[in-house]
Order: C-alpha cells, then sequence, then structure tokens
C-alpha cells in the first residue's frame, strides 16, 4: 500500500471519508513527514491510535481563518513553532534577521510570525474559543515557565500563559500526547488533564498539587536576579523522569503554572516503534514549485539512532529537552530504516550520520541511572570522568559494521557531535580506529569549544587536555592508516567567563595549531540554559559566585576578531584588543605575533621598481620612503596607511588539527 500524508485540505479529508479531524495540528515548518521531524512523529503516533490528524502549516498568522481551513477539530488543536525555536530560526545572535529559513519552501524568509506558538495559539483561541490548545516542541519546551528571552532582553512568563492554551507537553511528548488525547477523547475537559507526566498546566488551588517545590514568584525572578538564578537551578535538578519533583510557578491574580515531573525515558522497543511509522519521508509534493524544503537534504539519508545526553554542557537544551540519560534504537530497527534509504532514487551509496544529540551515546552513563536516575548534583563528564561511567563503543562498532555490510552502502559517515572526552576514556581503542578508517568524510567535527580553564569550566566541558589527547590519538591512527584527514573544531567566542585574556589565549592556541575558522559562533543565549541564565544574572546557579560575562557588542566584536585574526578585515578590531588586554607583545614582526606592526620603520623602494606600494597596495613608480611612523591612531582612522595583505591570509576549507 503507497504510504500517504496526512490530509492538509478539506479535499484531503474528503478522499478520506471524513468530515472532521480529531487534532489539528498547526505547525511553523513546511510539512516534512520525516522522522527528524517533530510533528511527523507526534501526528503519525496518533494516527496509529486511531486519531484523525489534519496539517495546517505556516498559516497566515494576519487572518483568522487561515487555521480554519480544516474546520474545528473535534478534540483539539496541536500546536508547534517549529523545529527551531522560531526566534533562533529568525534571528542571528547580533539579532540581524537571517536571510533563509531552511524549513520554508525555497528557503524563504517570514512565512512564520515571531513567537510563532505564541501567535498560532492565540489566532486559534480568537477564532475556537473554547476548543482545547495543546502546545509542543522545542519552542514550547523551553519556555515552559518564566524565563529570560535574549531578544526583548525581558522575563517572559510561562509560554502556557502568554499562549492562552490549556497545556503544554515539554520533551519528545509520543507518551504524553496519547495520554492527552486519551483523555480527551473520553470526555475530560482540558483543565482536568492535570496529572499527566511531561506537561504544564494551570490552577488557582496549588493546595491540591501534590508533594510539589513551590519556586518563587514570577514578579520576584523578574525583579531579582539572584532570586532568577536560584529558581532556574531548582528547574535544572528536577528534569529527570526518576527523581524530579512537581514544580509550583505562582503569577499575579492567583494563577499557578504547574509543570509535572517528566515522562520516563522510551524503551529500546517503544523507541523503535517510532521510527516505524508509516512516513513518507519527504516534504509534500505541493512545495515543489517552490523548489522543495532544504531541511530535508542532510537528514534524508541519515539515521537517528539516540536522544538524550549526559554531556550536559551548558550552554546546550538538552537537559532541559530530552532529559540526561541514553534512549537507543536496536541494530535490528535501524538496519530496516537504511535499507528503506537505499531504495530511494536518488540514494548515492552513502549514509551521511548513524548519531543523535551526541552520535556515540549509545547507552546510559551508567547503570544506576536505569534505577535511580541521573544524579542531581554530579554530572558524567564534568569536571572529571565519573567513576561509575561505563565508556564503551562496542554496540556502536557493531552497529556501524552491519550499516557497512548492507548491500548498495558504499560509505557511512557520522557527522553528529562525538564526544572526544569520552572516546577517549574508552580503553578499547577499536572504535576510534574504524571511526579513522572508514566514517569521516575527509573532516571530523567535534566541539571543544575553548581552550582556557575559566570559560571551560563555565560551559561544563572538559580541561584542554583531554582534547590535546584526543588530536595526538586521532592524528596517530591517521598516520598509521595513511590517511589525510581533519578535524575542525567548533569554538565558541563571548561565553560567560570569557574576558579579552582568554579570547587572546584560544587565538594563540589557533595560531600555534596553524588553524584559521571560516566561522565563528558567538554565544547565543537561548532560552532554558545555565549559561544563558549566567548571561542574564552575572551568577553562575550552580555556586551562586559572580561571572563575568561578555555583553557589550563592540567587546564581543574583539574576541570573535581574534579567534579570526589573520583575516584582514579583523585586524584593527585584534589590534585594540591586544592593547586592551596588555598583549602588545603579540602586535610586530615576531613568529609568535598575531598581527604585524606596520609602523616599525620608513620603507625604500629602489627608482622606477613597479612594485606594491606599502601605503595603498597599488604597483607605482618613484616612490619615496613613507611618512606615516607613527602608530595608528584608536579605531584605525590613518587613511594614508592600510594594512599591507600579509602571508597566510588566503582562505582554507580544511585546516590540520
Amino acid at each position: 500500500m503507497e504510504k500517504e500524508f496526512l490530509p492538509v485540505s478539506r479535499e484531503d479529508m474528503k478522499k478520506r471519508g471524513w468530515d472532521q479531524c480529531d487534532f489539528v495540528y498547526v505547525i511553523g515548518d513546511a510539512y516534512v513527514d520525516h522522522p527528524s521531524f517533530g510533528h511527523a512523529i507526534i501526528s503519525r503516533i496518533l494516527e496509529r491510535y486511531g486519531y484523525r490528524v489534519g496539517i495546517i502549516s505556516q498559516p497566515d498568522w494576519k487572518d483568522e481563518e487561515s487555521i480554519a481551513v480544516l474546520g474545528e477539530p473535534r478534540l483539539g488543536f496541536l500546536v508547534m513553532g517549529g523545529n527551531m525555536d522560531s526566534m533562533v530560526n529568525h534571528y542571528s545572535v547580533a539579532k540581524k534577521r537571517r536571510k533563509r529559513d531552511a524549513y520554508t519552501p525555497g528557503g524563504e524568509m517570514g512565512k512564520r510570525p515571531d513567537y510563532a506558538a505564541v501567535v498560532y495559539a492565540n489566532l486559534i483561541r480568537r477564532r475556537f474559543r473554547n476548543t482545547p490548545i495543546i502546545l509542543g516542541g522545542i519552542e514550547a519546551s523551553l519556555r515552559r515557565l518564566a524565563h529570560y528571552d535574549y531578544w526583548s532582553n525581558k522575563v517572559k512568563r510561562s509560554i502556557l500563559l502568554d499562549s492562552s492554551a490549556d497545556i503544554v507537553i515539554y520533551g519528545m511528548g509520543e507518551k504524553a500526547i496519547i495520554e492527552v488525547a486519551e483523555a480527551l477523547d473520553s470526555g475530560l475537559a482540558a483543565k482536568d488533564i492535570c496529572y499527566v507526566k511531561g506537561t504544564v498546566w494551570k490552577t488557582k488551588r496549588p493546595e491540591d498539587v501534590y508533594d510539589a517545590i513551590t519556586l518563587p514568584t514570577y514578579d520576584e525572578v523578574k525583579e531579582n536576579k539572584r532570586t532568577y538564578a536560584e529558581s532556574f537551578y531548582t528547574q535544572y535538578k528536577n528534569t529527570d523522569p526518576f527523581n524530579a519533583k512537581t514544580l509550583i510557578e505562582p503569577y499575579p491574580n492567583g494563577i499557578f503554572v504547574v509543570q509535572n515531573p517528566p515522562q520516563p525515558p522510551l524503551t529500546t522497543d517503544e523507541m523503535d516503534s517510532v521510527y516505524d511509522l508509516p512516513y513518507t519521508r519527504t516534504y509534500h509534493p505541493m512545495y515543489e514549485k517552490a523548489g522543495g524544503i532544504d531541511a530535508i537534504a542532510e537528514v534524508k539519508f541519515s539515521l537517528i539512532s539516540n536522544r538524550g545526553c549526559f554531556g550536559s554542557c551548558n550552554f546546550c537544551a538538552l537537559t532541559f529537552h530530552q532529559g540526561r540519560i541514553i534512549q537507543s534504537r536496536s541494530h535490528k530497527s535501524l538496519i530496516k530504516e537504511a535499507e528503506l534509504i537505499t531504495k530511494e532514487p536518488d540514494f548515492k551509496g552513502y549514509i551521511h550520520d548513524v548519531g543523535g544529540p551526541t552520535a556515540n551515546f549509545r547507552f546510559p552513563a551508567c547503570k544506576k541511572q536505569m534505577e535511580h536516575g541521573a544524579c542531581q548534583n554530579r554530572l558524567c563528564l564534568f569536571p572529571k570522568k565519573c567513576p561509575n561511567l561505563e565508556a564503551d563503543h562496542s554496540d556502536y562498532l557493531e552497529l556501524l559494521r552491519k550499516l557497512r555490510a548492507i548491500p548498495g552502502v558504499k560509505k557511512v559517515f557520522i557527522r553528529s557531535g562525538i564526544r572526544f572526552d569520552y572516546l577517549i576514556y574508552d580503553k578499547d581503542d577499536s572504535f576510534m580506529r574504524e571511526l579513522v578508517q572508514h566514517h569521516i568524510s575527509g573532516q571530523l567535527k567535534v566541539a571543544p569549544e575553548h581552550v582556557c580553564g575559566p570559560v571551560l569550566s563555565m560551559m561544563g566541558k572538559p580541561e584542554n587536555s583531554v582534547y590535546k589527547r584526543f588530536i595526538e590519538k586521532y592524528e596517530a591512527l591517521n598516520r598509521e592508516y595513511g590517511k589525510n584527514q581533519f578535524v575542525v573544531p567548533y569554538l565558541m567566542s563571548s561565553h560567560p567567563g570569557s574576558t579579552l585574556k582568554e579570547a587572546v589565549g584560544l587565538a594563540e592556541y589557533l595560531r600555534d595549531i596553524g588553524y584559521m575558522p571560516e566561522q565563528v559562533q558567538d554565544f547565543y543565549p537561548t532560552p532554558s540554559t545555565i549559561s544563558t541564565c549566567m548571561y542574564y544574572t552575572g551568577l553562575d546557579p550552580r555556586t551562586m559566585k559572580p561571572v563575568y560575562v561578555p555583553t557589550d557588542p563592540h567587546e564581543k566584536a574583539m574576541q570573535r576578531a581574534l579567534i579570526q585574526y589573520k583575516n584582514p578585515k579583523n585586524r584593527e578590531l585584534v589590534r585594540e584588543a591586544l592593547i586592551k588586554a596588555g598583549r602588545e607583545d603579540l602586535i610586530g614582526n615576531g613568529k609568535n605575533c598575531l598581527i604585524r606592526d606596520e609602523f616599525e620603520a620608513p620603507r625604500y623602494y629602489k627608482k622606477d621598481a613597479p612594485q606594491k606600494s606599502f601605503a595603498n597596495g597599488k604597483a607605482g613608480k618613484n616612490l619615496k620612503p613613507q611618512k606615516g611612523n607613527k602608530p595608528t591612531p584608536k579605531g584605525g582612522n590613518n587613511k594614508k596607511a592600510a594594512p599591507q595583505k600579509s602571508a597566510g591570509t588566503k582562505k582554507q576549507k580544511t585546516f590540520k588539527k
């Protein structure tokens, strides 16, 4: 039987013999029926349980009728801002509007509103006043309680209140959505569905909530940054399904927002069943004329093997959204999907990725986690490896070997992040050897993020010596196997804890390894991360100690420029940063200098010898000594002395180490 997309119009409903949907799913992305897209998973799960689901993709938020095209659903509206947070989708860290949206037909920007989940839900509420509204997805999940919003620079209320929705489902949602659907189907009012794990709801009777922690009020966290940090850390410590408490957040007018503990992790069988649903595995054909959906390109020939992450980087929201306990699929399920991929007409023999949030996490960090949950006051990999951590790649390696043996598969690559410290802690180096031999497409991307201890500590990342051990091993294996493969390190500028001193230290490290990144990521304060809490409050919520936070745009520009110090466009920013950091020793012609001192001595040229002028970079004759022997004024306003093009600034695609 040919797989079908779910209805997107009345005509589609009519073909199925439907006069009404049970649920109408309003999404901020284009409709892509692939298990890498949250709306595809939730809609197909509901379908499996017998519910009729229609899809409204990217409705016109200025027109109430745009969310009524499928009529009023029997049980409720589901609302999701998209696979990405709509604000991250729309804006760079500098709050500049992005030019393309990979989740919209043809990459067109502007097809969804800012704060999409809130806007869609309020649009529905104006048109259908009494129909239940359930929010889900990453945007709602990370805004489920009071949160700092970087784009407005304010502490916002729970998205449950701002959206006028009835329930928020946080986390991955497969179990919670069925429990909510069955409750609605039984005739229970949405306001009375207060028992489902992994949901947020509101009440005026907090005394009825059993065994809960009451957080500071919204007004308190809005007015006092220390109180905000304390409240946030309480939330952070209650994200584990085994030991989390119910949380209550009081609001004005006697309203209380209640967060139930998370849903338990999916078993392997449950994970397999999610990925065995009848997805069409592509975008809806109505998008062909516009050029299709860019976001499908990377995931179409990739396999999701796990969820969750016990890496617990402070700038990452995975702890809040997917949790720290790893959930994984069986080899049988992954091989079955890989065989489906090989039958795609445009499959060229390359599986692009086998992974998840962290590719080489296949099981919980230790046996205790599946009985007692993740530790509230101890992390698995930071600041040191936990003694209970079991670093074992044998199952992942066996899986990769099976995938490589499938007829029609030429190569199986790993492009999800590899956690290099976990890899190094595995005493058996078999996986790393086969990684180097078989699973790298020219370059391996890893995320040391920084090299300086104070910043790594604020990031929750291992000390730089661990990364050095990994690089040494990686290079040795490449030499052993005659490979010319590179490591591309992800690096971050302006993270809390990074002063100009640490930024210069990172630049010196890049100088020493001969690498200049083509792109640099500034720290992006997205909702519900420890690093964002630091950014807003200036406090480390783990210790309540002050932390330096670079927030001035000019200082952030200097920190970013230091990482790309070889780029001639960054010269004046680098010079200013080095002077402010007291590191003038790095300006000059010495081998360790980051930039050259252009004003050391007069330059004389042979008469009539055509060559580049030191002053303007143009060929000329009868050149005389340069007059500009004084240092460039602050700000680089010496128009007579343009920077000389230095050697080694040619743009390269890959760099060793």
